[in-house]
């Protein structure tokens, strides 16, 4: 089971950038579907992830994890560019892997995305009307050019 740490958690952010993503903040089940890397096209991963204030609400931070060992658990450390109407995300996961991405947040639609040559993602998540519910996909393209789909994730807060 996932620890937070909510007892110590700000109710606003110190970064007023950050407070559009005070929606997040709380706990998710997830289930991942339509899995590219998987034989079996009915099959449905389970997991858990967490979103939590950092550093007085200097950051947003995601904790993520599935039982099932194919499913690495990740973190994932978001931030404000002052400069910019998005986010920056670095992530690392279990298997040691390390990417940035950049997020935005707009209305009920979140997207993140990395350009990376050779392996371009993107996701984008919509929160339902009551922020409840989010319903996401990931891609993945080996151009940039051409998507695929990698799996699709559905969030829902339990509390």
């Amino acid at each position: 089971m996932m620890q937070r740490n909510s007892s110590h958690a700000p109710q606003q952010p110190s970064n007023p950038a950050l407070e559009r993503l005070g929606v997040f903040i709380g706990e998710w089940n997830t289930q991942i579907t339509s899995m590219s890397f998987d034989p079996n096209p009915s099959a449905i991963a389970r997991g858990r992830t967490s979103f939590d204030w950092l550093e007085a609400g200097a950051f947003l931070i995601q904790h993520s994890e599935v039982p099932d060992t194919a499913f690495p658990r990740g973190i994932a450390v978001i931030g404000p560019d002052d400069a910019a109407e998005t986010y920056g995300m670095l992530y690392f996961d279990s298997r040691g892997v390390s990417r940035i991405y950049q997020m935005s947040l707009h209305g009920n639609v979140w997207k993140i995305w990395r350009d990376f040559p050779g392996f371009p993602q993107r996701f984008i998540g919509t929160f339902s009307g009551d922020h409840n519910i989010i319903t996401a996909r990931w891609e993945k393209s080996g151009d940039g050019s051409n998507w695929e789909l990698d799996f699709n994730l559905t969030y829902t807060r339990v509390k």
